[in-house]
């Protein structure tokens, strides 16, 4: 479902990643990923999951959807919606969108018992593991402060990453471990997958770059180059 290494992009709410500015934004991104034969997956807003999953071959994410089933919840967002749109997965607990830890819980039990993919955002260490008891697909590892500073996790605090996934590995050796906030060179993806990551989760740097199409190169050759 999600290959390793493994480039994540967030669209959250930019302008630059809503509606057609989406699709193109996600072509991109996949022409890139398929140039170098390296996974990438992009999460844009809920309203735009159908559009960008119509037109691009890349694995596509809800960015949350709430642990509810079916039923009188106007305005929730459900998995299975998510699923019928196309998405194969979906973040839990961004920093913008945190969740309580049964809330965590019940949206990983939700998303697996549809074959789907939980990615699950940790804000330190001791987070990570213990959402990785919960067995989600992915850990995030993003310290909060660090989002959207252009400061990488993977420079500016290291032992993080590395403690983040030495921790995850000691619960469940099969939770894959992204790194996030703050990357925004190949260079900041090459420290990550060197500290133990496989892979990243980012946003900003693509989203809203004066060359998105260069900047995920850039990304995507950083995992290339790591790779090899």
């Amino acid at each position: 479902m999600l290959k390793v290494p493994l480039a994540i992009v967030n669209f959250k709410t930019y302008p630059e990643a809503t509606g057609e500015r989406a699709v193109k934004l996600a072509r991109a991104i996949a022409d890139v990923a398929k140039k170098h034969k390296v996974a990438a997956a992009v999460a844009p807003q809920a309203f735009d999951i159908y559009r960008v999953v119509s037109k691009v071959k890349i694995p596509v994410l809800a960015q949350h959807v709430d642990p509810y089933k079916p039923d009188k919840f106007t305005g929730w967002l459900l998995p299975e919606a998510a699923r019928e749109s196309g998405a194969i997965g979906s973040l839990i607990n961004h920093a913008e969108h945190p969740l309580r830890p049964p809330e965590i819980e019940l949206t990983i039990d939700r998303l697996r018992g549809l074959g789907m993919a939980s990615i699950v955002c940790g804000r330190d260490v001791e987070t990570s593991r213990e959402v990785a008891a919960l067995s989600p697909t992915m850990v995030a590892i993003e310290p909060p402060e660090l989002i959207g500073t252009g400061r990488a996790v993977s420079k500016v605090k290291p032992e993080v990453v590395s403690e983040t996934v030495r921790e995850v590995r000691s619960v469940n050796p099969r939770v894959r471990v992204l790194c996030g906030a703050g990357i925004a060179s190949g260079g900041d993806v090459r420290l990550a997958l060197k500290l133990g990551a496989e892979g990243v989760l980012l946003a900003r740097a693509i989203t809203c770059a004066s060359n998105p199409r260069a900047a995920i190169s850039d990304i995507i050759e950083g995992m290339v180059k790591r790779r090899r």
